[in-house]
């Protein structure tokens, strides 16, 4: 008996697997996706490209890494991972070093750095920073390359303020008085400020210079060998960038599912975030932008010299080809 009910069972199951056929879904790819940042609002574009199975239809499942941002390039210089999200800056500078990185689609539009003081100390325009006591999280990174191209579009260097270390304590920094001024993330710490209530200006950087932001890193071999893996990536974003610009409300829900703990006080994020990410055409890359972010890396000195290839840092076949 139990012989025929096991081959019964046998049976049943082939049954249901010839049934399930052509409709079973095919394996996906699965791409650990460094993201340089800590799980956010501002990442709802690719939760709304997950959950509505955007990825899964392009045969890719996602998974999160909220790894160092410098981390996530040198994985994919090193072709171990084929994806993640990059500042424009560090890209150039991955390039210098030799890693065969490109930028694959430039998600935010402007660039998210700003200087914020409280309405107090009456800093208003970029000239009203001589002299002043700037925080700023640190000598390096997109804030830091963010600061020097205010300062230079507008005349002025570093010497003309004093800047000083304070670590990612700009809030803190500003409402104790330790700071004038701060070096902050536009779509962050002035959100944080106004929700407890103070008066305060920003500076943006992207009124006075146009630099290269956040968007979508691959490689040369990516590139070359699998194309059609970028390509499905750059179609399922795009389809979650755009379903988050038409309703921010549902893209805020969503990102619920995917960040530990959120509420709706941090909704500020992402309305701060909608207008950096918006184009005629999103995603698209301007070779100018580019020559603009290099200029400011070699006044600074974070780069030696020119690229003889900068043209070949970025590309826009794969954002013009998405569907």
């Amino acid at each position: 008996m139990k012989r025929i009910l096991f081959l019964l069972l046998i049976g049943l199951m082939a049954a249901l697997v010839a049934c399930g056929g052509d409709s079973a879904p095919e394996s996906l790819t699965a791409i650990r996706l460094p993201m340089g940042y800590i799980a956010d609002p501002q990442y709802a574009p690719f939760y709304v490209a997950v959950e509505r199975g955007y990825f899964a239809d392009e045969g890719l499942a996602l998974e999160f890494d909220y790894s160092f941002e410098t981390d996530g390039i040198a994985l994919v210089g090193a072709n171990e991972l084929p994806l993640a999200v990059a500042s424009g800056e560090q890209v150039i500078l991955a390039r210098a070093q030799g890693l065969p990185v490109v930028y694959a689609m430039q998600w935010w539009q402007r660039y998210p750095i700003a200087v914020a003081s409280l309405a107090a100390a009456g800093i208003e325009s970029p000239a009203d920073l001589v002299g002043r006591n700037v925080g700023v999280p640190g000598f390096f990174g997109a804030s830091y390359v963010g600061l020097v191209g205010l300062l230079s579009a507008n005349g002025l260097t570093l010497d003309d303020i004093d800047a000083n270390e304070i670590g990612f304590n700009q809030v803190e920094s500003l409402l104790t008085g330790q700071s004038e001024a701060a070096v902050v993330y536009i779509n962050n710490e002035p959100v944080q400020l106004r929700d407890r209530g103070e008066d305060i200006n920003v500076i943006a950087v992207a009124d006075s210079i146009d630099l290269v932001a956040n968007g979508i890193l691959t490689n040369e071999q990516t590139i070359a060998e699998n194309p059609e893996l970028v390509q499905g990536f750059i179609n399922a974003f795009m389809r979650g960038l755009r379903d988050t610009l038409a309703d921010p409300d549902a893209a805020y829900e969503i990102s619920k599912k995917y960040v530990e703990g959120l509420d709706d006080s941090r909704r500020g994020v992402l309305d701060a975030s909608l207008p950096l990410w918006e184009a005629e055409q999103l995603g698209r890359t301007d070779p100018a932008t580019w020559q603009q972010t290099q200029d400011i890396l070699l006044e600074m000195s974070l780069l030696d010299a020119p690229l003889p290839d900068l043209e070949e840092t970025y590309t826009n076949q794969f954002v013009d080809s998405a569907e």
